[in-house]
């Protein structure tokens, strides 16, 4: 099919995609060919999957270097710890190229977000996809936790941004670069960039997705909670203190 059917210039930049990886040895084969396929039907020919278990005890690692074999797209990283943060970092300094793209390995995110993201990152420094501005079916606890989350990052940080997830994001990595070395090993890395960019003036942009995420979550989702919100607070700590040096 055509790259206009899909929404992409005749010529689409090259893409590095990011997919963090726990435990996911049940759904990693088949996500890494239907992520291949559906690049292949956009006409996406350059790009690179980075797929990067942090902490992971099960199969992963070997089912995804199995992925690997026979095929140039897939680097697999392992690290011994867990952490989402940790895994991005890693990822973007060995990103062969500046468009990032992170996706959940589940892909619970309509794959268009892929299409959206490419086209906005030709003048935004971040992109965000919202399932607040989109749709979603999540259980009602997720639900409950991202309003509140989103409501503090607004209270806080004086953002307007809706969702802090960390799959369906995009970023140029000429714009986040001078941030990796202060980014959290955990989840609240996505909130970091998204605030230090805003204060700093890049172009922070969103758009709606659609997303069917109903499978048991694999984090214990009260600590996950604590952890997001203290270091939400923390961030604004941080952000008074650097007011008040100015």
């Amino acid at each position: 099919m055509s790259n206009e059917l899909y929404g992409f210039n005749s010529s689409p930049a090259p893409l590095t995609f990011i997919i963090p990886a726990y435990n996911e040895e049940t759904i990693l084969a088949a996500n890494i060919d239907r992520l291949r396929a559906f690049l292949k039907e956009c006409g996406i020919g350059e790009y690179e999957l980075i797929l990067v278990s942090n902490g992971s005890t099960d199969r992963t690692v070997e089912i995804a270097r199995m992925c690997a074999v026979g095929h140039q797209d897939l680097h697999v990283i392992v690290l011994d710890r867990r952490g989402v943060g940790r895994a991005f970092k890693e990822a973007v300094h060995r990103a062969r190229y500046d468009r990032l793209i992170c996706l959940d390995l589940d892909l619970t995110i309509d794959l268009a977000f892929i299409r959206s993201a490419s086209d906005l990152l030709g003048t935004a420094d971040i992109v965000v996809g919202s399932k607040q501005t989109g749709a979603q079916q999540r259980s009602w606890i997720r639900l409950l936790a991202s309003a509140s989350f989103i409501s503090c990052a607004r209270f806080l940080l004086d953002l307007t941004i809706t969702d802090y997830s960390i799959g369906a994001k995009a970023y140029r990595k000429q714009a986040i670069r001078s941030y990796l070395p202060r980014l959290a090993d955990g989840s609240a890395y996505v909130v970091q960039l998204i605030a230090w960019a805003h204060r700093d003036g890049s172009t922070v942009t969103e758009t709606p997705v659609w997303c069917d995420d109903r499978r048991r979550s694999r984090f214990n989702l009260l600590h996950e909670g604590v952890y997001r919100f203290g270091s939400l607070f923390l961030l604004w700590l941080q952000e008074q203190v650097l007011r008040c040096r100015r």
